[in-house]
């Protein structure tokens, strides 16, 4: 099939839309189920060339959960510890396979933002996957495959109307790639750069000890920036990213941005929000929801009474500001990757705030002195890259 006609653009104001090949070939997206959108055909290609990328670089299955034409997560294949299984609600499900814990991470990283997403799988989807997918609230998602089990259990969903994609692996795009902005064509050659630990190699700091694992981090937040509307920034740890912060016009916007979703993460594994006492009719996104506002400044929307009764069996002590700084600094040896040069050393402490003790970043900055000085300061491992990567 050369080309699909779509129910309609961005919005439903702009028709008529399709998506097609101009040279003739064929595309390399077959529908095996349901009608993708226009945003979810941006989500799934860009999503795709995200996790297939990780998938090269780890070695390990890779997912991601994208919304808005960047990534609410992404994360490889590792085991989830007990903590993990919990705060990403699949405890019940038992041991996951690769495929399925890659995606309970990315999913699980930012719950709130990954709700509604697009899911892009590296390998085909079996059926722990596909179980994961069917309780979620998901538009759809793309595969290389499906097993005959997950295809049947996902074409179940959304009263049988789920967007179930399958890609051509072998699919190579031209190496030259157009758009149109306002009637004008730009062009450019595709984003070919090859992520891998070579690009880790020009470490500018005092400290030069950067552990294996930190490198597959590192290499995790960069291809995740890749396919992130910039500006972006991206927290990383233990194989996922812990908070990505896209399209800000500063920096350190980003930076913060990010900083604050990876502090979401971690405050979801103390023991004040593991323990809180929901009500057995709450469902998993109402949980998500209160989550939030527990942790946050207007915890009262959730605490205050003739409010908490809806949630929880009881009302839940206040989450401290002193509790949660306290729990905040057990998070150590987190990987910050960004997609372009720090200009200040504002970033380098804010990131150090949410425990990042490794930073990649192109470097180029003419305050590049400061941001090393800053580094040093928290005796920090920073390599600069030397590779910009805007994406929009």
């Amino acid at each position: 099939m050369n080309s699909m006609e779509l129910k309609y653009g961005c919005n439903p104001n702009q028709k008529p839309a399709r998506v097609y090949m101009a040279d003739g070939s064929d595309l390399p997206v077959a529908v095996l189920n349901g009608r993708p959108g226009y945003i979810n055909l941006l989500d799934a290609l860009n999503g795709w060339q995200l996790v297939s990328e990780l998938k090269r670089a780890t070695g390990k299955p890779a997912a991601t959960s994208f919304k808005h034409v960047s990534p609410a997560g992404a994360a490889i294949g590792l085991p989830l510890s007990p903590v993990e299984a919990k705060i990403y609600w699949v405890a019940d499900m038992g041991e996951l396979s690769p495929l399925a814990s890659a995606y309970a991470r990315a999913r699980g990283a930012d719950r709130m933002s990954s709700f509604g997403d697009f899911i892009s799988l590296s390998d085909p989807c079996d059926l722990d996957t596909a179980k994961l997918i069917h309780r979620e609230v998901s538009d759809g998602v793309i595969a290389p495959g499906y097993s005959e089990e997950a295809l049947e259990l996902l074409q179940t969903k959304k009263k049988g109307n789920y967007c179930v994609l399958q890609i051509d692996p072998s699919y190579v795009p031209d190496p030259v790639e157009h758009k149109q902005v306002f009637g004008v064509t730009f062009e450019q050659g595709r984003n070919n750069v090859v992520i891998d630990e070579k690009m880790f190699t020009n470490i500018v700091t005092k400290n030069k000890e950067l552990p294996k694992d930190k490198q597959d981090d590192m290499a995790i937040a960069m291809i995740t920036l890749k396919y992130t509307q910039s500006n972006s920034v991206c927290y990383v740890k233990g194989g996922q990213a812990i908070g990505i912060g896209a399209g800000q016009q500063s920096r350190i916007h980003c930076t913060r941005l990010a900083g604050s979703k990876a502090d979401n993460w971690w405050l979801r594994q103390s023991p004040q929000v593991l323990n809180l006492p929901f009500r057995d009719d709450i469902r998993r996104v109402d949980k998500d929801n209160a989550i939030d506002l527990y942790m946050g400044d207007e915890y009262e929307d959730v605490l205050a009474d003739g409010k908490w009764q809806n949630i929880f069996t009881e009302q839940p002590p206040v989450f401290t500001r002193e509790e949660k700084k306290a729990w905040l600094l057990k998070n150590t040896d987190v990987v910050l990757g960004s997609d372009a040069f720090f200009p200040f050393g504002d970033n380098i402490e804010r990131a150090f705030r949410s425990g990042v003790r490794y930073v990649a970043e192109p470097g180029g900055s003419v305050r590049d002195d400061n941001v090393i000085e800053a580094a040093d300061g928290h005796d920090m491992v920073m390599c600069f890259t030397g590779l910009r990567l805007f994406h929009h």
